[in-house]
């Protein structure tokens, strides 16, 4: 919760500036009818107010996602008194200047304040400042209000589409149609195939009045004083407010096109957009890094005029040897190490520092030929690199991406985005992908609500980035890139800082999307023509006018590029054999999903996956009638939006397919949930439990593939699945459900992710195993694995090893097998053995070790036997599972309603749920819970639940 920045200067410091919270002052909302008139928030949006007032429940309970959509099609007022603030002002008599300053409106709005006119805003993805002294000096009528007037986005949309100057875009709709590629607002708000459409409107970021003084010498150059914490706080010292503050650490002469020379020196830059009261014609700044002791000095940078109605950039840059500073590397392959940078701005003799944090590292993203030595000697399939690296080294990028946390952003809290980054580096994931169709992630939560990138720098996440364009066409008219120019000038400056960015993408799918709308539905060619102004011309050279550290590439799925410098787009121009830019897979056939013959054979694959129901204890979340909790009822079906309506028609009349395709991948590979007249919360639940288990499955087969491509022709150096987080409780792609709670996938991922794994590649149709292992590990990794068969009742039948060396990077066979009668052991039935493989392997001088198994039929088939599971509560939250009769494939164990965490291995640490139960072989589960996110926080050991696959037929 942002506090009052009120007198953080004492009164004797005449310079000091008040940095005022416009969530400090008491405001109301009311619909362009006046209708409708309730108290409401700053930071907000239209939804979460009338929540709050009590004129709507909860938008994501029941159908209210449909039932609310009257929001979207109204003109909202956002109103606060100010009189107070104006009094006070006119009392003081002096020469201040007060700025209102906003870090993200949604999205149409008209600003007036003290009955004058201010601004007219149309981009959510824009900050805005105004100079609004003259204003609260003399206002209109005794008008001593600020009002923010939002238009509604849809109508927006539809008259913007209608000006002479736009022509129609042809894209994706999922609910609100025809709009979204007219107004630079979150895609996702209008409706997408995972999440609602509630396309809210409000003051979403924090807002402020900021009045400066010319007075005298602020608290941030009193002697002793410590820097600012955040550069708006620098807005507390001699009249002087920092608009905005860019810092980039990158090699001398370093260029994204050209892989970095290692050997050079570092360089930092530092820009600054400044509004000050004072003129300078010499003005200074100085870059600090006290843990390494160094300075610049006092560096001279353009003047800077006595203005605080406009903006005025100063850059500056100074080397640092290349030894001396540690360098910052993902959690997986070395330390995140982090510095404060000490920035200090002198003008007229004054200085104002704040303090930041950076780290020192290089990334490059491999985009040319490989060459024919490399053809030749490595067995490498001809065509285009596509991979990361990282301060000199390839990497295997292993990750995810990520959606919208909430559909209301105001209510995202750092603690939920940190539990989710937390996540997935407990999953093993070191890549994180900032979906195209959401927001520009924040930096920080003074200015951003909540916190984004510095909590990746800090845990050594990677982030791909990308601008914020998804699926359709977009406009080309001046009014519109113009708008779009200063979002993507903002949004590059602020996230350069990051050390955990590593590259910037013009937008998601939307390469492929006119490619293939060429090639098969006669997409006229301005669309293409119009795609390369935007894509391959105008946002790639903003993005690299603003920064030197980083890739930008077209789109997030692309075929690459024939040229780096000038910047070519591939396109169609492909040649036979060769492979080309990154890929995508999404296969809906689930009698194909374990057939490796499908999976793309490519360099990186940057969104798969498939999707499954979020867990009982979401529904619960959300449904209000017992009637509810089926797996088909009206409402659990409404909230599959897979595929999409297309429109604003209820309930999607699509929605079946995709029920259906859950349905078939369960029924297909897993024993059916049965029907249960006396426990029908028992089968949904096993039904939500078995969607899960399917898509973990899947998901595991298709990571192994492309990891062990990477020692393959392809050589496949990124897999990210689809999707990381959920927006709301319904049928998605994620791996952690909307509350935190995380899904049987996400598991799995701590699983195949682990950075030495072996895997199963069984091809039933040829009678073909083979066992692979697969590295990201710099260094070659040496070990064994041992197979062990059982039946089912979990009996041993025979145990025989096989060694490994696998290097740097790469993939190895450990073991080949074909034929049924040479695989399974001596007189056994298919339908009756299983195996586990155990990987035992020495990383970094510690032991390491990896688990897997291997059934040669579907589970559907298979000859289960009453596990009999006992369950053995202990101190610290553990629990000890036994199997007192047969095996129990993919046991599972349930936190309690309420309760947000997760479960470890309590001997080793690492994340286990959903794994093979086998009697004699008891486990101990801990259970580690997240104090922020939970709302009980003493669970009950009763409360916790415990199911198999055995549990779907015996309800």
């Amino acid at each position: 919760m942002l506090l009052p920045l009120l007198a953080l200067a004492s009164a004797v410091e005449l310079a000091a500036a008040e940095v005022l919270s416009l969530s400090e002052f008491d405001w109301t909302l009311r619909n362009q009818q006046g209708l409708i008139n309730v108290p409401a928030n700053i930071p907000s949006q239209t939804n979460l107010d009338l929540k709050n007032a009590e004129v709507i429940t909860e938008p994501l309970l029941g159908i209210n996602d449909v039932t609310q959509r009257w929001v979207v099609t109204d003109n909202w007022v956002y109103q606060a008194n100010l009189s107070t603030f104006i009094r006070e002002r006119s009392q003081n008599k002096s020469a201040d200047k007060t700025l209102l300053v906003f870090y993200g409106l949604d999205t149409v709005a008209t600003i007036n304040i003290a009955g004058h006119p201010v601004a007219w805003v149309n981009n959510q993805f824009q900050q805005y400042v105004y100079d609004v002294t003259e204003y609260l000096d003399s206002p209109l009528n005794n008008d001593t209000s600020l009002t923010i007037a939002f238009e509604s986005p849809y109508y927006y949309g539809l008259n913007v589409s209608s000006r002479p100057d736009v022509k129609p875009q042809p894209g994706i709709d999922f609910e609100w149609t025809g709009v979204r590629a007219f107004i630079r607002k979150i895609a996702s708000d209008f409706g997408w195939d995972w999440g609602p459409a509630f396309a809210p409107a409000g003051v979403f970021k924090p807002a402020f009045l900021v009045t400066l003084s010319e007075g005298g010498e602020g608290k941030a150059s009193a002697s002793g004083s410590p820097p600012a914490e955040h550069p708006l706080l620098v807005s507390q010292s001699g009249g002087l407010f920092i608009e905005e503050s860019a810092l980039e650490v990158n090699k001398v002469g370093q260029n994204p096109n050209v892989r970095p020379d290692e050997s050079a020196d570092w360089n930092v830059n530092v820009t600054l957009a400044v509004r000050s009261l004072r003129a300078d014609p010499n003005p200074t700044i100085t870059i600090d890094i006290p843990e390494l002791n160094i300075t610049s000095g006092p560096l001279k940078v353009s003047s800077i005029p006595a203005a605080s109605n406009t903006t005025t950039f100063v850059s500056t840059a100074f080397t640092i040897p290349n030894g001396v500073p540690q360098r910052w590397y993902p959690h997986n392959l070395g330390t995140p190490k982090l510095y404060n940078f000490t920035i200090t701005l002198s003008v007229a003799g004054v200085p104002a520092s704040y303090t930041t944090r950076s780290g020192f590292r290089t990334v490059y993203l491999a985009q040319t030929p490989y060459s024919q030595e490399d053809v030749e000697q490595l067995g490498i399939t001809p065509g285009d690199q596509w991979h990361f690296e990282v301060n000199g080294k390839a990497i295997y990028s292993k990750g995810s991406n990520l959606t919208p946390f909430d559909p209301f952003y105001p209510r995202i809290s750092t603690d939920k985005v940190r539990w989710v980054i937390e996540s997935a580096i407990k999953s093993g994931q070191n890549m994180l992908r900032v979906w195209g169709g959401g927001i520009y992630q924040p930096s920080d939560e003074l200015t951003g609500g909540y916190d984004f990138y510095s909590i990746c720098d800090e845990l050594g996440m990677l982030v791909w980035s990308e601008l914020g364009f998804s699926d359709t066409t977009y406009p080309t008219n001046d009014f519109f890139l113009e708008s779009v120019e200063r979002e993507v000038r903002q949004n590059v400056r602020r996230v350069k800082r990051h050390p955990s960015n590593v590259q910037w993408a013009g937008g998601n799918e939307i390469e492929p999307l006119i490619l293939l709308a060429k090639a098969f539905l006669n997409l006229p060619q301005r669309f293409l023509d119009e795609f390369l102004l935007i894509f391959q011309d105008f946002l790639h050279d903003i993005v690299m006018q603003e920064q030197s550290s980083v890739a930008y590439t077209d789109c997030s799925t692309t075929n690459g590029v024939l040229s780096l410098e000038p910047y070519v787009l591939r396109l169609g121009n492909l040649t036979a054999g060769h492979i080309y830019g990154n890929t995508e897979l999404y296969n809906n056939d689930t009698t194909q999903s374990f057939n490796q013959s499908i999976y793309p054979v490519s360099r990186f694959v940057n969104e798969f996956g498939f999707h499954s129901m979020p867990s009982i204890y979401s529904w619960e979340e959300a449904l209000e009638s017992p009637t509810d909790f089926a797996f088909n009822s009206t409402v659990v079906v409404s909230r599959d939006h897979h595929p999409p309506a297309l429109g604003l028609v209820w309930p999607n009349p699509n929605a079946p397919q995709g029920q259906r395709e859950m349905t078939l991948g369960v029924e297909r590979w897993l024993p059916r949930p049965v029907d249960s007249a006396t426990n029908p919360n028992g089968t949904f639940a096993q039904w939500c439990y078995s969607t899960q288990v399917f898509q973990s499955l899947y998901m595991s087969s298709e990571i192994a593939f492309y990891r062990r491509g990477a020692g393959r022709g392809e050589r496949n150096l990124g897999a990210l699945i689809w999707q990381l987080n959920d927006i709301w409780q319904g049928v998605s792609w994620s791996a952690i459900e909307y509350s935190g709670r995380w899904k049987v996938m996400q598991y799995a991922l701590s699983n195949i992710f682990t950075p030495v794994m072996a895997f199963p590649f069984w091809i039933p149709e040829k009678e073909e195993l083979e066992i692979a292992v697969s590295s990201d590990r710099w260094d070659t990794v040496q070990g064994s694995i041992q197979l062990t068969w059982y039946d089912w009742s979990g009996r041993t039948l025979n145990t025989s090893s096989y060694p490994f060396a696998v290097p740097s990077l790469n993939s190895t066979v450990a073991h080949q097998a074909q034929g049924l009668s040479g695989i399974l052991p001596a007189g056994s039935n298919i339908s009756d053995v299983w195996a586990h493989l155990n990987l035992t392997a020495e990383i970094d001088g510690q032991n390491v070790t990896h688990e897997q198994y291997f059934v040669p039929i579907s589970l559907a088939n298979a000859n289960l036997v009453d596990p009999e599971i006992k369950v053995t509560p202990g101190a610290n939250a553990t629990f000890t599972l036994s199997a007192q009769g047969g095996v129990a494939p993919f046991t599972w164990m349930d936190h309690p309603a309420g309760t947000v965490g997760y479960f470890v291995d309590d001997a080793s640490g690492k994340p286990l749920n959903g794994f093979y139960l086998i009697p004699g072989q008891d486990r101990t589960l801990r259970f580690v819970q997240s104090a922020a996110l939970s709302k009980v926080a003493e669970p009950s050991p009763e409360d916790f639940v415990v199911r198999s696959l055995w549990n779907n037929t015996h309800i």
